[in-house]
């Protein structure tokens, strides 16, 4: 298939209302292969559209003044793909909304903690064109669907000019809105591993009201259950860090301890503990530490909740 034809070559800017408008090209490749070596070609002044519900609003808002080429991915089958095997577990294109992700039974069943953060990132319009992926690139501390990929083991699946590589999702993101994809690279998918017996996923979090969007802190959690007791746990947080944090002292901790109310307030202590939140108009420092402990019980209480189902 031949190279994808950028529509326009030009930076004009444009004159309106008083502003500049600064011209972006538009294309729509059919492959990742088309995909990177436009991105190569543009030498960090492209970005991949996959819903565009963070991309829009930042090129809108001038956070991107050096973008001059949008690259759409809705028309590459890897960034669009779910697949999904008992055995061989979960794979989510860059690109897929998450009203398909909810929408899918099989997954829905597999995956309840998953479900919980498609299901709340934003509202029904925003879930028809929002994508795990597309928050992953987003890389804002804030973002719903981290953790909860954190918690179930998320693998990030990137192309770039050197070929394929794969970076485990607590590990992606670098800082705010910064993450480890190099010039030319873009993420394709997303992989999970199948849940085991005994497994149970959770993500919450806490909001000061349902018109602002963004977690003040929120909490991902996952568990494997032997009988009563704690086989393997793992715990990222929301908005409390410079980016999603992966706190894996907790699993290390509890591990082969029981599945009762003391664990869980152990677990609660160490996430407050990790926790280096800053005050915003959202929160204070001591406000968001106190949700870290409060989510972090509760979210896994209801993991284990699951893993008993599932056992």
């Amino acid at each position: 298939m031949p190279k994808c034809r950028r529509e326009q070559k030009t930076s004009r800017k444009f004159e309106k209302g008083g502003g500049i408008l600064h011209w972006i090209d538009f294309t729509s490749p059919h492959s990742v292969r088309e995909a990177v070596e436009l991105l190569s070609d543009a030498n960090g002044s492209a970005r991949v559209l996959a819903g565009g519900t963070d991309l829009l609003v930042q090129l809108r808002g001038g956070r991107f003044d050096d973008v001059n080429l949008v690259v759409d991915g809705k028309n590459i089958p890897e960034l669009n793909e779910i697949t999904y095997d008992p055995e061989g577990g979960l794979t989510l294109g860059a690109a897929v909304p998450c009203y398909r992700i909810y929408g899918n039974a099989a997954i829905s069943r597999a995956y309840p903690g998953l479900i919980d953060s498609a299901s709340l990132i934003g509202g029904t319009q925003i879930q028809g064109r929002a994508s795990f992926g597309g928050n992953l690139c987003n890389s804002t501390p804030s973002g719903d669907s981290i953790p909860a990929m954190i918690a179930h083991s998320a693998v990030a699946n990137i192309a770039g000019p050197d070929g394929h590589r794969h970076v485990a999702v607590e590990d992606f993101c670098t800082g705010p809105g910064s993450n480890v994809l190099g010039n030319g690279e873009m993420l394709v998918s997303i992989s999970f591993p199948a849940p085991t017996s005994g497994f149970g996923a959770n993500y919450m979090r806490f909001i000061p009201r349902n018109e602002m969007d963004i977690a003040v802190a929120g909490a991902g959690t996952s568990i494997v259950l032997d009988g009563d007791t704690i086989k393997s746990a793992r715990v990222a947080l929301a908005a409390v860090a410079p980016t999603p944090l992966y706190v894996s002292a907790i699993g290390d901790a509890i591990a082969g301890k029981p599945a009762n109310d003391d664990t869980l307030a152990e677990a609660g202590q160490m996430a407050k503990d990790a926790a280096t939140p800053i005050t915003d108009m959202r929160g204070t420092i001591e406000y968001r530490k106190h949700l870290c402990d409060v989510l972090t019980r509760r979210s896994l209480q209801i993991a284990i909740d699951r893993a008993k189902e599932n056992a």
